[in-house]
């Protein structure tokens, strides 16, 4: 392994301990949930994304499909597609076949793995065209490669991602994305509107039990990677949803009283006591153009599924 590689890898470890040490060090404990990516939560979370109750890839990709014509003639030609936590990239190809001329693509992803199987997917299918993977976690990105500087770009922020962030931090992560696509830059992004809870809640708390895996795998990270010692079957899945702060909310709960070791450090735990793990905010189309624009995004269009469940949203760098 080069040192460079070495250097990220001991990078990435101490931050994650760092992490993990801190958030259950509070009083209200917590895991920042970008830590949920390793190889087996990635696996995990392309398992969720195929659940019947998992609304938001199945709409999002009849959107793409509906949509995506109108989508390459507003963005033209010659542009770089960059696309942030980019994952499997499974929705991207439909974007790459109907993108005019397309200068590169960027898939910006904290798994290396999974960042590199992709590309290897999509430089067969696309033989010849520069697909320039970046690892990195996209919320401290703060350069894109060399070799597209000065072109035009068209960021794609799905999954509805920026549901993860706080309002705060989403508006930093717009303000990021403008500067990182420059001027005259494009940005779609997919955001998951506000609805029923008896459809909701069950896209985060699978009859199957997925979703759950995937949460707690976060511990069984903590044990493979920082010497932990936590029991999975002593603790278990959580999915609310919080009305006045209009998201989701997913922990892993303590189901009785515990102590678990963690970097040689100990932590106890009471019966019912949780650790928080991720958010999920829920907009509408006005709110979410609305924090666009206080990032200095200007709304282009948006385009919603005939149940107004989810959205695409084009905006322009204002």
């Amino acid at each position: 392994m080069l040192s460079s590689e070495r250097a990220a890898k001991a990078h990435a470890e101490e931050d994650f301990a760092q992490a993990v040490l801190e958030g259950l060090s509070r009083t209200r404990r917590s895991i920042p949930c970008r830590f949920f990516y390793d190889d087996a939560g990635s696996a995990l979370f392309e398992a969720i994304t195929r659940l019947q109750e998992y609304y938001p890839t199945r709409i999002e990709t009849t959107l793409l499909e509906a949509h995506r014509a109108e989508i390459a003639s507003l963005a033209g030609a010659g542009r770089v597609l960059v696309e942030f936590g980019s994952g499997s990239s499974r929705k991207t190809r439909l974007l790459l076949d109907a993108l005019d001329d397309l200068a590169a693509y960027v898939p910006i992803d904290v798994n290396d793995t999974f960042l590199q199987e992709a590309a290897s997917r999509l430089r067969a299918r696309h033989d010849g065209f520069p697909i320039l993977p970046l690892v990195a976690d996209f919320m401290r990105t703060r350069a894109l490669p060399t070799k597209v500087a000065g072109l035009p770009k068209l960021g794609f922020f799905s999954g509805s991602t920026i549901g993860n962030l706080s309002h705060t931090e989403a508006s930093a992560f717009l303000s990021n994305a403008a500067h990182l696509l420059g001027p005259g830059g494009l940005f779609l992004v997919a955001v998951d509107l506000k609805k029923d809870l008896d459809i909701l809640l069950p896209a985060y708390d699978d009859a199957d039990g997925v979703t759950a895996a995937f949460n707690l795998n976060l511990l069984a990270r903590i044990n493979r990677e920082l010497d932990g010692t936590f029991d999975l079957g002593r603790f278990a899945h959580e999915a609310v949803y919080n009305e006045a702060q209009g998201r989701v909310e997913i922990y892993v709960v303590s189901l009785a009283e515990q102590t678990v070791q963690i970097c040689a450090r100990s932590f106890s735990f009471a019966r019912g006591e949780r650790i928080h793990t991720e958010n999920s905010h829920k907009y509408t189309v006005e709110a979410f153009q609305s924090l666009a624009r206080s990032a200095k995004w200007k709304p282009i269009k948006a385009w919603t599924d005939a149940e107004d469940l989810f959205s695409l949203h084009l905006l322009r760098s204002a």
